[in-house]
């Protein structure tokens, strides 16, 4: 999940470099920032108190909802409404990973403070995905 949620805040700053984007495009990428950022160092804390590898040995585009790297490229590559289309359409499906490994957690998890990270991201990227539909539909 660390990889995904760097990912998550890599293409808010690819957003966030460019000029002329909707203002609530700028504060959706701002808030995906401020809520996996924190997350990345809770994680990044656990594995190190865990004596855990940082990298969990899986290729990180085989998770749910990676952006591939041409599709990252493409991103960086294009500008306003289309560049908040494509952002909009890629993080949905990005948050819908983080999600569908979130829900793994709590069907098959033990550790009460990866449960309640994993019940977290359910509901706080259910509730921005809900955003990002309703932004995608008004441009």
């Amino acid at each position: 999940m660390i990889v995904h949620h760097q990912q998550a805040v890599e293409m808010s700053d690819i957003m966030l470099a460019k000029e002329g984007l909707d203002p609530q495009i700028i504060q959706l990428a701002e808030e995906i920032k401020a809520a996996q950022g924190p997350e990345i160092e809770k994680m990044t804390t656990w594995l190190q108190d865990w004596d855990e590898p940082m990298n969990s040995g899986h290729d990180s585009m085989d998770m749910d909802g990676m952006v591939s790297t041409d599709g990252l490229a493409q991103l960086e590559a294009v500008q306003g409404t289309e560049a908040s289309r494509l952002f909009l359409t890629q993080m949905i499906a990005h948050h819908e990973g983080a999600i569908s490994m979130a829900e793994e957690e709590t069907a098959n998890g033990s550790n009460p403070d990866a449960l309640e990270l994993a019940e977290s991201v359910i509901s706080e990227q259910g509730t921005e995905i809900e955003k990002m539909n309703g932004l995608l539909a008004a441009l």
